[in-house]
């Protein structure tokens, strides 16, 4: 049970929220958590922080047990200026409504600034576009919901307001989104069909790169599954495969297919390019040698409408940037995919 009432004196709202008796018990920071409002339990510890919770009107701490009846009071502060930079960038809009924006992201973009790249990324470009953003916390990542690598081309959906961010974080959560990735790989995976599982931590010696704890001993490690089908073999070798992302780890796809041996076109973080000396084509090595980015797209992109409850689901063609590549290979019409099918 909560509510929320606008106040002033920069803050924003204030959401209160009364215990049931089946959440008696419960650490209060991982409770709120899970609340309607709330994004994440970090959001908990920077709002426990600032003294911006209470309970029943007094400071309270993050292991507090909860008791039935017990009223927390939470004032969320107006976000800082972030003092990002507007970047004027033609967006490919597939869907846009007061709620949301579904894009299709090029190869080479970042998506929200980070250490070395402070400007130009789909966030800049974004508030170019529209000042409806959700912000949350993170002055730095205004409607972004998830992520996908800067070589990485395809489909992600951008909140426009806190409602529908957290409707559509908490479907991230639950890993009940639909998303495909097509994937251009050096070898065929074998099996042809099945699903990738381990902990991908950072790699040791190498802080772009990732790996799983199998290969890297490391009891941090995230936990990440990918189901995958190969759906075309050139007879070079090259392989065309769709994977389904059971969990959005960074670099997920691009870590289990090197280590089923199949390693992704371009993505040389993860393949040697001396892989290119294997190929008799010399087309063929121009083509890949030439491409920008790496053989990885965002294909496919479903979730429910944060408003309307409708299931949405958006399918993006190969980018300019794999064109080439993929009419050489006669793979420019692939199979469609229904939600859930490599399950």
């Amino acid at each position: 049970l909560y509510v929320t009432n606008e106040t002033g004196l920069g803050v924003a709202r204030r959401q209160e929220f009364v215990v049931d008796e089946a959440s008696s018990g419960q650490r209060l920071d991982k409770w709120l958590a899970l609340q309607p409002g709330i994004d994440s339990r970090s959001q908990v510890e920077k709002l426990l922080k600032a003294k911006a919770i209470t309970l029943n009107g007094k400071p309270v701490k993050a292991s507090y047990k909860l008791n039935t009846g017990d009223t927390l009071s939470v004032s969320f502060p107006d976000p800082e200026p972030s003092g990002l930079v507007p970047y004027p960038l033609d967006l490919d809009i597939y869907f846009e409504d007061r709620d949301l924006i579904v894009l299709s992201k090029p190869s080479g973009l970042v998506v929200h600034p980070s250490h070395g790249h402070q400007q130009q990324t789909l966030v800049n470009a974004l508030i170019h576009h529209t000042t409806d953003l959700s912000m949350g916390l993170n002055e730095q990542r205004p409607g972004i919901v998830h992520r996908i690598d800067k070589d990485t081309s395809g489909l992600l959906v951008v909140a426009k307001n806190n409602h529908s961010h957290q409707h559509l974080a908490a479907q991230f959560k639950a890993k009940t989104t639909h998303r495909i990735y097509h994937a251009l790989t050096f070898q065929t995976p074998n099996p042809l069909e099945g699903s990738i599982e381990s902990h991908l931590v950072r790699h040791p010696k190498d802080r772009k790169r990732f790996a799983s704890e199998g290969i890297v001993a490391n009891p941090k490690g995230k936990w990440a599954k990918t189901h995958y089908k190969v759906l075309g073999v050139h007879p070079t070798g090259i392989a065309l495969v769709r994977c389904q992302l059971e969990t959005g780890r960074t670099h997920q796809i691009r870590v289990h297919l090197s280590e089923k041996h199949a390693p992704i076109l371009g993505d040389w973080h993860y393949t040697s390019s001396g892989r290119l000396k294997n190929l008799k084509s010399n087309t063929l090595r121009g083509l890949i040698q030439s491409m920008t980015g790496i053989g990885l797209h965002a294909v496919e992109l479903g979730f429910v409408h944060p408003r309307t409850g409708e299931n949405m689901l958006f399918r993006a063609p190969w980018p300019d940037n794999l064109q080439p590549l993929v009419e050489h290979l006669g793979w420019t019409q692939v199979p469609k995919v229904g939600p859930g099918e490599l399950h």
